[in-house]
C-alpha cells in the first residue's frame, strides 16, 4: 500500500528538499519535523507529534543526536508506523576496499560514518522492522547544498582546479534518482538497502563529464593518489546508471 502521509525529518536538506517535492507529486501529504515546534529531546513531546500526526511513513533524514533518532524508532516501532533512515557508504572506512553489498559489515569508528554506523546499530535494537537506506554521494544540478556539484565548485574557486583521481570509484547517484528510489523502498520489505547509480566510472571520468554537461570552466586536473572502490550494490533496487543521466560519460 502506497504511503499517503509521511513526517520528513531534515525536509529542507540536500536529499530532504528533493524528496519532499518528489512526494508531494506523488499525492504524499509532507509534514517536515519542525525542531523549534516539536522537540528532539522530550520523548513526550515526540509521540505526541507522530501521534497527532499518524503518518504512514517517518524518514528521517536530518543529522541528528544519537537520542532522537533511538526514540523515533522506538516510538515507531510502537505505533505501527514505516520507519526509514537514511544512513551513508561512509561507514565503510577507505580500508574496506568494495563493491559493498548489504552483508558488507561497515568499520567506521570514527567520524561522520562511525556516527552513522551506531546510529544504524541503535535503530536495529530500537525497531527491528525499520529500513536503514546507505546513500553514496548526492549529484545536484548546480552549486548549493551539500552535493557533488558544490564541493566541485568550491575546489575550483580554492584551489584554481579540480583535483579528481583516476583510482577512485565513488558511490553516487542523482538527488532526483535518490528521491524516487527512497518513495519505492517506503513500499519494499523492511531491512538494509544500499543506493548508488555508479557501476563502473571514476572521479575523474564523473567530474569531467559533469563540467561538459554543464559548461563550467572547470580545470580538472587528473591525481592518482586515491586509490578507492567505494561503489554499493544490491540488485533489489536499482537506480538508473550514472551514463543515462549523464551521456557525457559514454561520448
Amino acid at each position: 500500500m502506497k504511503p499517503s502521509k509521511a513526517i520528513v525529518t531534515g525536509a529542507g536538506g540536500t536529499v530532504g528538499s528533493v524528496l519532499c517535492n518528489y512526494l508531494r507529486e506523488q499525492g504524499v501529504q509532507v509534514i517536515p519535523w519542525n525542531r523549534k515546534r516539536v522537540s528532539t529531546e522530550i520523548y513526550e513531546e515526540m509521540d505526541r507529534f507522530i501521534q497527532e500526526v499518524q503518518p504512514d511513513v517517518l524518514y528521517h533524514l536530518a543529522l541528528g543526536s544519537y537520542h532522537w533518532t533511538g526514540e523515533i524508532a522506538w516510538i515507531t516501532r510502537q505505533r505501527g508506523i514505516r520507519f526509514i533512515y537514511t544512513s551513508t557508504v561512509m561507514v565503510f572506512t577507505n580500508e574496506a576496499q568494495g563493491p559493498f553489498t548489504p552483508e558488507s559489515q561497515p568499520d567506521a569508528t570514527e567520524g561522520y560514518g562511525g556516527e552513522k554506523r551506531r546510529q544504524e546499530e541503535r535503530i536495529w535494537h530500537q525497531n527491528p522492522e525499520a529500513t536503514v537506506v546507505r546513500l553514496g554521494w548526492q549529484i545536484g544540478k548546480k552549486p548549493g547544498s551539500n552535493n557533488m556539484i558544490q564541493y566541485l565548485y568550491e575546489q575550483m574557486q580554492t584551489e584554481g582546479k579540480v583535483r579528481a583521481s583516476t583510482e577512485w570509484l565513488p558511490a553516487c547517484s542523482f538527488l532526483e534518482d535518490t528521491a524516487a528510489a527512497l518513495w519505492k523502498i517506503s513500499e519494499m520489505p523492511s531491512g538494509l538497502y544500499h543506493l548508488n547509480s555508479n557501476q563502473q566510472w571514476n572521479f575523474c571520468e564523473i567530474t569531467t563529464a559533469l563540467n561538459r554537461h554543464h559548461g563550467y570552466p572547470w580545470h580538472i586536473f587528473p591525481t592518482h593518489d586515491f586509490v578507492y572502490d567505494q561503489r554499493m550494490q544490491d540488485s533489489r533496487i536499482t537506480l538508473p546508471p550514472l551514463e543515462q543521466r549523464l551521456p557525457e560519460l559514454s561520448s
